[in-house]
């Protein structure tokens, strides 16, 4: 089984000739099947015999991967989907074909120094100063909930006698907040925003200190900002929020896992203001910087705070303490991790930074043209003028069950992925628009149907 024999080399033949043609081709939408229908198909793919390489891709390539959706299709418009440039998905055939373990600098200094240079370019174009850094974890509920575990261990410090921890969030704050309060056994308090969604200093300011007069040993340890939510691409105020936190002691967290990856782009780098302030914030490259799943950049203003909040300890970890190596399990939940950074700066070493200001401008593009044909069809309604690249929008007359029939028939039929959505109660449609082979054309046809 970890014989590289001549069947082996074939296998590897094979995949690479797969893993290109996906590369090269478009590809396809393809969608879901029942578990039935896949075991119809493919029966028990686990035996004691084996299949052979050769006949275990043959099921992934003729099946299991035609009932996968392609989060990079260009019509792949639910959700938030990834778009990883070439480079990135060919950097991370890399990665996995060289066993690199990414938690400490004794095992992977290379690849950690490598992570590290791509965390830079993001914290430098956030406005944190050059002692700031973090580390690549698997996703944004991940980062949320490692910022907010430094955060309380932090707060814990400073004020021993508190009875009870609570955070600070937008009411339209991601779902991800709310799990880690869960997880932490914290409260949530939930800041109103504004009619236009948004959480402003003044909201935030009110907020706490009504709570805080009426629960005098309660404390909030940290506030969760949001820079582009997922549902409408919001983003709160950040210099308000900032300056409100920094006042009262609080931590402040900035949650960019979509919308901070617009901080390369210079037509909207201003509606970002304020997350310079941030002590903590999460920006996910496999969101909209174009990088493969998983990886989330995780940054910290300072992070001896988060080293001293996640740094494991046991004997067999001793030879890792050396203050001078910078460790990335030490700055998160977690303890082994791949290389998952890789890929990004890969890609972003390849192609410059202005590539990338320049794909990120082409999304926000395509999000504008398509927020101006909603707003010409007679038929649809567009809810928020975009900031980023969400565009919210309903269909006038129609119900929830009308959406779901519209949307099942739109994948049935291979045109496009876009599942409804929810805003005030009521049932929506949205256009999450992150790849830069999205075109004009793509959203025409879509709207056609409707």
């Amino acid at each position: 089984m970890h014989e590289f024999n001549d069947e082996v080399e074939s296998l590897a033949h094979e995949i690479l000739a797969y893993s290109l043609a996906r590369l090269k081709d478009n590809p396809p939408l393809d969608g879901p099947q029942t578990p039935e229908e896949l075991f119809a198909r493919v029966g028990n793919t686990i035996t004691e015999n084996g299949l052979g390489g050769h006949e275990a891709l043959k099921v992934f390539t003729d099946t299991l991967a035609l009932a996968c959706i392609s989060t990079d299709h260009p019509r792949y418009l639910s959700f938030i989907p990834s778009a990883p440039s070439e480079h990135a998905n060919l950097f991370d055939l890399v990665v996995g074909s060289s066993a690199l373990y990414g938690g400490s600098w004794l095992e992977g200094a290379g690849a950690v120094f490598a992570e590290n240079q791509a965390l830079r370019w993001i914290s430098d174009l956030a406005g944190l100063p050059q002692t700031s850094g973090g580390v690549f974890v698997q996703g944004g509920t991940i980062g949320n909930l490692s910022a907010l575990v430094a955060a309380r261990v932090h707060a814990r410090e400073k004020y021993p006698d508190v009875s009870r921890w609570v955070v600070a969030c937008s009411s339209e704050a991601h779902s991800s907040i709310q799990s880690a309060a869960d997880i932490m056994d914290v409260l949530v308090l939930n800041v109103p925003a504004n009619s236009d969604g948004v959480m402003t200093g003044e909201n935030f300011s009110q907020s706490v200190d009504a709570y805080l007069a009426a629960n005098p040993s309660h404390r909030i340890f940290a506030v969760v900002a949001t820079a582009g939510t997922t549902n409408l691409g919001i983003i709160d105020d950040l210099d308000g929020v900032g300056q409100a936190a920094i006042a009262r002691d609080i931590w402040f967290h900035v949650d960019g896992a979509y919308g901070l990856a617009a901080l390369c782009a210079l037509s909207v780098r201003p509606l970002f203001n304020g997350v310079e302030r941030a002590d903590s914030f999460i920006v996910d490259p496999h969101k909209w910087l174009f990088a493969p799943f998983d990886a989330c950049a995780l940054i910290y203003r300072n992070p001896a705070i988060a080293k001293k909040a996640h740094t494991q300890h046991a004997s067999y970890l001793d030879t890792l303490e050396d203050p001078n190596e910078w460790n990335p399990s030490d700055y998160a939940i977690h303890l082994t991790r791949r290389a998952r950074g890789l890929p990004f700066w890969f890609s972003l070493a390849a192609n410059g930074t202005r590539e990338y200001s320049s794909a990120m401008q082409q999304t926000l593009d395509i999000a504008q043209h398509a927020a101006r044909l909603v707003t010409a069809h007679p038929e649809l309604e567009l809810l928020y003028e975009p900031k980023l690249s969400i565009v919210a929008f309903k269909r006038n007359g129609w119900d929830s069950a009308q959406y779901e029939a519209w949307s099942d028939k739109l994948l049935a039929d291979q045109i496009g992925f876009v599942v409804p959505s929810a805003h005030k109660g009521e049932p929506i449609l949205r256009f999450a628009i992150v790849n830069p082979w999205t075109t004009e054309k793509d959203i025409s046809d879509i709207l056609a149907t409707l």
